[in-house]
């Protein structure tokens, strides 16, 4: 289904991560005319600029198994009233990113949506992590490690019962595509969990257009449609050096628009999110500029 309207929401959010920069991801990626470049494509483009966010020198640390878990929670929080009320006035919501521990926010909105229409959402998370961990399997006690858990009702109890109910999106409508660094621990929540992950040794044997295919009907199978969470490491760093937590060996810059080109075609795709774009470890704002090169190929930009 094709939104004549784009509602965009950045979410200048960096405490769920490890290295700093990535609150200026969404400022990075307008500066790369994300805005403008959507307008050419004939949507109606409405930014409602970001989210407030604290500042970590402000705040203290807390919990050394889940750091600044209320203030990311609340965050999260008002994340997903606007991504509901966006998505109750018909607009497609496109949330900019800071770290992936604001997808909790973004998929809560979208979840609590679909649902008081008594349908099902489904996911397709595309990341070079799994974003699995728990408060106790996290080695870091970094809460970006942790948003897919969450979604699927595994993670603290703030985050996961958003709006008061949990998971967000059942595990078998969960599709990770582009998988390459796992924590210990963290495998074991992945091999319970019951989502489908794709990692890239998936992708070199058989090839970026046949597992998202697959990742596709996983994520339509019984739902109204889905959601795409692109974290931006997802890509090789020679193509997207500027992100928070960059491992080599990813999609490359080709196989990225491929995935974004055939989930535009499904038109199933009810909301999409862009992460961890970070600018001070950036090249001449290269990363932002791919992401918005990714986001209109999802949106409905073509060769021809």
């Amino acid at each position: 289904m094709r939104h004549s309207h784009i509602a965009i929401i950045g979410a200048p959010l960096d405490l769920g991560a490890g290295r700093r920069g990535v609150d200026m991801g969404p400022s990075a990626v307008r500066v790369a005319n994300l805005n403008g470049r959507l307008a050419e494509l004939g949507y109606v483009v409405e930014d409602l600029g970001n989210v407030p966010v604290v500042q970590p020198e402000s705040q203290p640390e807390g919990q050394p198994q889940a750091k600044y878990l209320p203030q990311i929670t609340e965050t999260c929080v008002r994340l997903a009233e606007m991504v509901e009320r966006a998505l109750a006035e018909d607009k497609f919501p496109l949330v900019l990113g800071g770290d992936h521990s604001i997808a909790v926010g973004t998929v809560s909105g979208v979840s609590k949506h679909v649902r008081d229409h008594d349908g099902k959402l489904g996911m397709i998370w595309i990341d070079a992590h799994t974003d699995m961990n728990t408060p106790g399997t996290s080695p870091s006690g970094n809460v970006h490690g942790m948003p897919l858990a969450c979604c699927i009702g595994a993670g603290p109890g703030e985050l996961t019962r958003i709006f008061g109910y949990s998971p967000k999106v059942d595990p078998a409508n969960v599709a990770l595509v582009g998988i390459r660094s796992v924590d210990e621990k963290e495998r074991v929540n992945v091999q319970h969990s019951g989502v489908h992950v794709f990692t890239m040794r998936d992708i070199d044997e058989r090839g970026l257009g046949p597992v998202i295919e697959e990742a596709i009907r996983i994520a339509s199978s019984g739902t109204v449609g889905f959601h795409v969470s692109l974290d931006m490491d997802a890509v090789d760093p020679q193509e997207a050096p500027g992100v928070g937590t960059p491992v080599r060996g990813g999609i490359t810059y080709r196989e990225a628009h491929l995935a974004m080109e055939t989930l535009n075609d499904t038109g199933k795709m009810l909301s999409m999110e862009v992460v961890e774009v970070n600018p001070v470890i950036d090249e001449v704002n290269r990363t932002a500029i791919l992401a918005v090169e990714l986001v209109l190929s999802a949106m409905g930009k073509r060769i021809l």
